[in-house]
């Protein structure tokens, strides 16, 4: 039975109007992932109340096509691909109590400057074994000359430092910092030369921390009545909490490619969900509801996700090699093409035996995602939302949207792969 009779009614609505949000699947990108993405956005807008669905309505084909932005800017620069995933296994276990929550304490405890010269000589910042043992310190040990250098000064005389000569950098192309201002920092006399940073967190993705900064300037956007940006940043921000919800997102392995299991992202992510999702998944998630602490539950989304990464992979791997190998893989078409895919059988029979896992977290970001926009909403004072139309862009805009879309056609990806 129906619990959710408003949003029910909505669907129905807009699939009498011509534009079918349930049943009719998009049309063919050049990547696996693309669907999913679009699909969870479009329906998220159901989830939303009138007063904000009248906005997300009028926009729709905005959140539709757009929610595979972020991937497609992963063409464009080094910096996007982190807040896609993060690889929480590199952290120990549950509930990882050895990374920040913050965004500058992690990124300060997980970045180090190292100093070289030709000679060989190395001194370089030493901070884990001070996190490991629950020590409020920084060190600097290394040698040059021959000489051994050992330093140890507070975080929080540390922590400026950081901030002016890192975190405020984050973006710069290069970052280094000039060794006098290091020398006064720990009173040492190192030649002159540069100090560079070698940045451990962000080689392991930072999606928790990007979603706790995109959700912050969606409720600016609310407060300052920005609908277009309000738009782009609600888009967006729905990709991300939907990797967020992929077990395969949170951890190292996360293509199996460390356990003989190449291309099992694609496959969970992309492939079953295309298969399945319109014709078997209910969409009737709920209505959005306000999120208390959204900051922590942003970690509480990639801790449940990471729960599953066990049975993803272990599942799978069982498959493969009880299943006939000959049905595993078919001839699918795409995109005009002939390519190789898992047979719609061999899916389901994953899909059943993973007892609903990627429908549940399927519903889970659709309802999410809602929750969140509509929370944003709530925390800006509930903007009225009726006026806006469907918003234009301007010619300087749409040109810069062909421009990415033209980078992302012609060039590779930057960072580690992203095989959906």
């Amino acid at each position: 039975m129906f619990r959710n009779w408003s949003l029910l009614i909505a669907v129905i609505s807009f699939v009498l109007t011509g534009n079918d949000v349930v049943a009719r699947p998009n049309p063919p990108d050049g990547k696996w992932g693309f669907f999913g993405h679009k699909r969870i956005n479009r329906l998220a807008v159901f989830t939303l109340p009138p007063e904000m669905m009248v906005f997300y309505k009028k926009n729709i084909e905005y959140v539709t096509e757009h929610a595979v932005d972020p991937d497609k800017r992963r063409y464009a620069t080094k910096h996007e691909g982190s807040r896609h995933y993060i690889d929480l296994d590199r952290y120990g276990k549950m509930p990882f109590d050895n990374l920040p929550r913050d965004w500058n304490t992690a990124l300060m405890y997980y970045t180090d400057w190292i100093w070289k010269n030709t000679s060989g000589d190395t001194v370089r910042i030493c901070k884990a074994e001070f996190i490991r043992n629950s020590k409020d310190s920084v060190c600097l040990e290394g040698k040059w000359n021959g000489k051994k250098v050992r330093r140890v000064i507070s975080v929080a005389k540390y922590k400026p430092f950081f901030l002016r000569n890192f975190v405020y950098k984050y973006y710069d192309d290069e970052i280094v910092s000039p060794v006098d201002s290091f020398n006064a920092l720990f009173g040492v006399s190192l030649p002159e030369g540069v100090i560079e940073p070698e940045d451990y967190l962000t080689e392991h993705g930072v999606n928790p921390y990007n979603l706790t900064s995109m959700f912050a300037k969606l409720v600016t956007a609310f407060k300052e009545r920005d609908h277009k940006q309000i738009l782009k940043l609600s888009t967006e921000f729905g990709h991300y909490v939907g990797d967020a919800h992929v077990p395969l997102h949170t951890c190292s392995n996360y293509n199996g490619q460390l356990t003989g299991q190449d291309g099992i992202h694609g496959f969970w992510e992309s492939r079953i969900p295309e298969l399945f999702a319109d014709l078997e998944y209910d969409a009737l998630v709920g209505s959005a509801v306000y999120i208390k602490k959204p900051n922590e539950y942003f970690w509480k989304i990639v801790f449940d996700s990471h729960a599953f990464v066990d049975s993803v992979l272990t599942i799978e791997k069982r498959l493969s090699q009880t299943y006939p190998t000959d049905q595993q893989y078919c001839q699918a078409e795409r995109l005009g093409l002939v390519v190789r895919a898992q047979c719609p059988e061999y899916a389901k029979e994953y899909e059943v035996q993973m007892d609903g896992m990627i429908e549940n977290r399927w519903r889970a970001s659709i309802h999410t995602i809602g929750s969140l926009w509509y929370t944003a909403w709530v925390d800006a004072g509930q903007p009225d939302m009726s006026k806006p139309g469907v918003i234009e862009w301007t010619e300087a805009e749409k040109k810069a949207m062909e421009a990415e879309e033209k980078i992302y056609r012609a060039g590779k990806i930057k960072g580690r792969p992203h095989d959906d």
